[in-house]
């Protein structure tokens, strides 16, 4: 029993000395726009689509966002109206009305939407038809949510990036709300671990098979998106925003993924279930609902955020001085890694030993999203279920 403690802690120390030092720098949090890049010799035509079913809470201030751009080239707006019922269409045209800027956008309306397509990716698909349709002709499209509101320099820093570095795909996971309660530590745990399952550094490697999106904010140039596809290749993807960077990498295309303290979600998150449900809707779809993955997803959650505390405070239950203290060192490491995602968000450094919980939790929300597609619960976009299911 005390051999097996404390190789179970060495274990679960190893694993954290690899992720801090040889996964791919994912904790630094050092990727991001720094306003260097040097403004480029055209300004290429961008045209935003924005999917909205029933935003009219939050979309007045993200519209304002986009129509307030400082962008040097033609940038357009178009909202995609998704069957809204709260009159979102009609929260649209007003903002448009009211700003100097209303001209830059279009209101649209989706069609019915055809089986087999998810209905968040039918809505951007409404979107570029319409943009194209209009003879818009963008060289680049700004792919954003309609709870995101912008820098006034957002398209510009974005556009000079992509011009700068020759790239296709330019992503930002914007900052999201951590205010309240349990997100104060959920929310700051959701962006490390999806640091975790994408490093960074190596989606921007082009090198490297990794790749990845953050589907608050993405750039991609038009024809890249063709090469890639189009919208049509993702028209079941639940998780979108991951599926569109993977399909531009692998057909050539070279990405950039950071992170944002200055475009925001201004979706709230109340507190545990809210997180939840997020992660719950996607999380198997993450493991390709292969129940052997999610086995050992759960076994490598639990040596990785379990372990650590567990042997550390049952110390004198178990009494193994050196399991506890190589768990307490797996535990240093972690909350050490955590250090940098915290001062993003702005939280208090003492937030970082108590990663182990949030990781707890997030095993919990796995096992759940496996829970629900086993009772064909499925996923969902604003209430709507996933392709397949209605």
């Amino acid at each position: 029993m005390a051999t097996a403690l404390v190789w179970i802690a060495a274990l679960s120390l190893a694993a954290w000395v690899y992720l801090v030092f040889g996964h791919g720098r994912f904790w630094l949090c050092d990727q991001r726009l720094d306003g260097r890049d040097a403004a480029p010799a055209h300004w290429p035509k961008i045209v935003a689509v924005v999917p909205a079913r029933d935003e009219a809470d939050v979309l007045p201030a993200a519209l304002r966002s986009l129509l307030d751009q400082e962008y040097p080239g033609d940038f357009r707006v178009i909202l995609v109206d998704d069957e809204s019922s709260d009159g979102t269409a009609d929260v649209a045209r007003r903002v448009a009305g009211e700003h100097a800027s209303g001209p830059r956008l279009r209101v649209v309306a989706t069609s019915p939407r055809p089986p087999g397509w998810v209905g968040k990716m039918w809505a951007v698909a409404s979107g570029l038809r319409a943009a194209e349709a209009s003879g818009l002709e963008p060289e680049a499209w700004l792919l954003t949510d309609a709870d995101v509101v912008h820098g006034r320099d957002s398209v510009r820093l974005l556009v000079a990036k992509a011009e700068a570095d020759g790239l296709d795909l330019v992503s930002l996971m914007v900052r999201l709300d951590a205010e309240r309660g349990s997100c104060r530590l959920l929310v700051p745990a959701f962006v490390y671990f999806f640091q975790k399952l994408y490093p960074f550094p190596r989606v921007n490697d082009p090198r490297a098979r990794t790749a990845g999106a953050a589907g608050g904010c993405v750039l991609v140039r038009h024809r890249a998106l063709a090469r890639a596809g189009g919208i049509e290749s993702l028209r079941a993807e639940v998780i979108d925003d991951c599926a569109l960077g993977r399909a531009v990498k692998q057909s050539g295309g070279r990405l950039w993924l950071g992170l944002s303290a200055t475009e925001h979600s201004i979706r709230p998150y109340a507190g545990l279930g809210d997180v939840w449900r997020m992660v719950a809707r996607s999380a198997f779809t993450q493991l390709h609902h292969s129940s052997l993955l999610l086995l050992g997803t759960l076994v490598g959650l639990a040596l990785l955020y379990l372990v650590p505390p567990l042997w550390v405070l049952a110390l004198p239950l178990h009494g193994n001085a050196t399991a506890a203290a190589l768990a307490a060192g797996a535990w240093l490491f972690a909350a050490a890694s955590f250090v940098p995602t915290l001062v993003l968000y702005r939280r208090s450094l003492a937030w970082a030993m108590a990663l182990p919980l949030a990781g707890a939790l997030y095993a919990g929300m796995t096992f759940d999203s496996a829970r629900r597609h086993w009772r064909n619960e499925g996923a969902s976009w604003k209430g709507r279920a996933s392709a397949g299911r209605g």
